[in-house]
């Protein structure tokens, strides 16, 4: 079946790893990568229009997200809902359901950003930090009770690779 949701712009179109799962139900525009084993679930929009959009190795962008112009590392979560807009986010971040990360937004490396927060133009967050709040607060992991080990396991672990894989009609 083609994938009628995969659309070019000025001359760039969306390259897709054939080891990657893109739900048929997602919108690819423009300049839009998505590496091997990444996985872009129903009703995602990924916008690379002004910018670039990188999905990388092992990522996971879930249901309803949209990010424009944004690159996502390595080993990444993205959760159901979140908007990014010319955001970079480090390898093996977690970004929670519904948070909303504004315009020139750095994500370091193995940190997470709670469910709902709304982190503004031009933040940076360090690596191995916890935001959360409207707007962030930021604090380092190792000053919160999350085990950030077993956290970035839960989510890094390969599951979602395999929850893809098992979703077949989905995903072809």
């Amino acid at each position: 079946m083609e994938d009628r949701r995969e659309y070019g712009f000025e001359g760039s179109r969306p390259t897709v790893d054939p080891a990657a799962f893109v739900s048929r139900e997602a919108t690819l525009i423009g300049d839009v990568t998505v590496e091997a084993d990444a996985s872009v679930w129903p009703g995602t929009v990924l916008r690379g229009d002004i910018a670039p959009v990188r999905i990388g190795r092992e990522s996971h962008v879930g249901d309803n997200a949209t990010l424009h112009a944004s690159v996502v590392g390595e080993r990444v979560m993205v959760g159901h809902g979140a908007v990014t807009d010319e955001v970079e986010i480090a390898d093996g971040s977690l970004i929670g359901f519904n948070a909303t990360l504004a315009s020139g937004v750095r994500v370091g490396e193995r940190s997470i950003v709670a469910a709902g927060t709304v982190v503004p133009d031009n933040y940076e967050i360090p690596a191995g930090s916890f935001a959360r709040g409207v707007p962030a607060q930021v604090i380092p992991l190792s000053e919160t009770t999350i085990d950030p080990e077993e956290t970035f396991e839960e989510y890094s672990s390969g599951a979602y690779t395999d929850l893809a894989s098992r979703h077949g009609e989905l995903f072809e």
